[in-house]
C-alpha cells in the first residue's frame, strides 16, 4: 500500500483497513484508526504509519475517540521473521509481565542483545518499551470501557504499583489515566471485567459458531445464537470464565470476564482474540480464497480459522478426533471433563475446568 490506498481507504472509513496502519494528523498531534468518525483532515496535514507504536514514537498521542488501542492487530507489518513474530506473541501473552528481557531471549533461543537489536530494526523500540506500551494501552481500554479503580486497573494491567502505572501512562500517552475518565456520578461495582474486541469484516460468525457448537463441552463451553463461553485456567493457578456476545453492527464481540481472583487479564484477552481470530486479514484471505470458492461454487466470504485454548486440549481434542465421527470425540471428551476437570471456584459450581496435564497416575492410565 502507498500514501493513495491510504488516503482512500481513510476518506472511505472502511473497516476492512481497520489496524492496517494508523493516521496521524500533525496540527493536532494525535492518531487515528482509519475509520475515525472525526472529520477527516486535510491530507496536507497528515501522515501515516503501519503500527500505533510507530506513531506514537513519532510524537503523537491515541485518538479519544476511535481509540487506537481497541483496533485488530495487524500481522502485516510483522514481516516473515519467525522469531519476531514468536517474541511479539509471547510479549502480547504476558511473557515480560511475568519475566525479564533476558529470560523472554533464552526461551527464543537467542540473545538479549539479538533480541534488542531484532526490535529496534523491525519495529523501532526496545522489546521492554513495546511491553509496556501495550500494557498501557490495555489499561486505557479499561479505563474508558469499566467502572473498575484505578489501582485495580494498574494491577490488571501487568504494572506492580500505582505509582510506577501513573509515570509509564504520563510517559506513554502525554496524560494522566484519571483525565480519561468522565464524572458518571455514583460508580456501580459490577462482577468481573466487560470489554470490546473489535475485527475487520466481514467475518461469518454463522460458521464459526457451527464448528463450536458441533464440538461443545457442556460444562466446559456454552454457545447460543449470539454468543460463545468458556471457563478457563491461567498459568498462576487462577480459574475464570468468558462469554463474548457477537456485535456484528459494530464490527466486535462485546467480552465479560470473570475471575475467581486479583489476576492480569491482558493474556486472557489476547487467547480470546485467537480463539475467535478476531485479527485476521479477511480481505486478504478471501482473495486467495477466491479461485478456489469460485471452482466450487461456493462463496462464504469471511471465513475464520476457530482456535482452542490451549496446546494440551488442543493435543487431547485432537487425539480423540481421529473416532470415526465428531460425536464419538465429543463424548469421550465431554467424560475426560467429568470425570477429571474441577469444578471452577465459585458460588455457581456446574462449570468445570478442562484437566491440566498434571493428572494422577490413575487419571492417566485411565485415558
Amino acid at each position: 500500500m502507498n500514501d493513495r490506498h491510504y488516503q482512500q481507504a481513510r476518506l472511505a472509513r472502511d473497516h476492512r483497513f481497520d489496524g492496517q496502519f494508523f493516521v496521524a494528523v500533525k496540527t493536532t498531534g494525535i492518531y487515528c484508526r482509519p475509520i475515525c468518525p472525526a472529520p477527516a483532515p486535510k491530507e496536507q496535514n497528515v501522515c501515516y504509519f503501519k503500527t500505533a507504536i510507530a506513531a506514537a514514537n513519532a510524537g503523537f498521542r491515541p485518538c479519544l475517540r476511535c481509540r487506537p488501542d481497541s483496533a485488530p492487530a495487524s500481522w502485516a507489518w510483522k514481516g516473515t521473521d519467525t522469531t519476531l513474530e514468536r517474541a511479539l506473541r509471547l510479549i502480547d501473552d504476558g511473557a515480560l509481565i511475568r519475566g525479564s528481557t533476558t529470560e523472554l531471549a533464552d526461551r527464543l533461543g537467542i540473545s538479549s542483545r539479538y533480541l534488542g537489536q531484532l526490535f529496534q530494526r523491525t519495529v523501532g523500540t526496545s522489546p521492554k518499551h513495546y511491553s509496556l506500551y501495550q500494557q498501557v494501552l490495555f489499561a486505557k481500554s479499561l479505563l474508558q470501557q469499566t467502572e473498575l479503580p484505578i489501582t485495580d486497573i494498574a494491577l490488571a494491567s501487568g504494572f506492580k504499583s500505582v505509582r510506577r502505572f501513573n509515570d509509564c501512562f504520563a510517559n506513554v500517552l502525554q496524560m494522566t489515566p484519571r483525565s480519561l475518565r468522565r464524572p458518571t456520578g455514583k460508580r456501580t461495582k459490577e462482577p468481573g471485567i466487560r470489554l470490546f474486541l473489535s475485527y475487520r469484516p466481514p467475518y461469518d460468525w454463522a460458521a464459526l459458531r457451527t464448528f463450536l457448537q458441533t464440538r461443545l463441552i457442556d460444562t466446559l463451553e456454552w454457545c447460543d445464537e449470539d454468543h460463545y463461553g468458556r471457563t478457563f485456567r491461567l498459568a498462576n493457578g487462577a480459574a475464570g470464565r468468558f462469554t463474548a456476545w457477537h456485535r456484528p453492527e459494530r464490527c466486535g464481540f462485546e467480552v465479560a470476564l470473570e475471575f475467581n481472583q486479583p489476576s492480569a487479564p491482558l493474556p486472557v484477552v489476547r487467547t480470546i482474540s485467537r480463539l475467535l481470530d478476531l485479527d485476521a486479514d479477511s480481505s486478504t484471505i478471501d482473495a486467495h480464497l477466491a479461485p478456489i470458492q469460485n471452482q466450487s461454487g461456493t462463496e462464504r466470504p469471511g471465513l475464520r480459522l476457530p482456535g482452542t485454548w490451549d496446546a494440551f486440549e488442543a493435543g487431547i481434542r485432537a487425539i480423540l478426533g481421529q473416532q470415526i465421527s465428531v460425536m464419538a470425540a465429543r463424548n469421550l471428551v465431554r467424560q475426560i471433563v467429568a470425570e477429571h476437570g474441577e469444578l471452577l471456584p465459585g458460588p455457581d459450581a456446574e462449570h468445570r475446568l478442562f484437566p491440566t496435564p498434571q493428572l494422577s497416575p490413575t487419571a492417566i492410565s485411565a485415558l
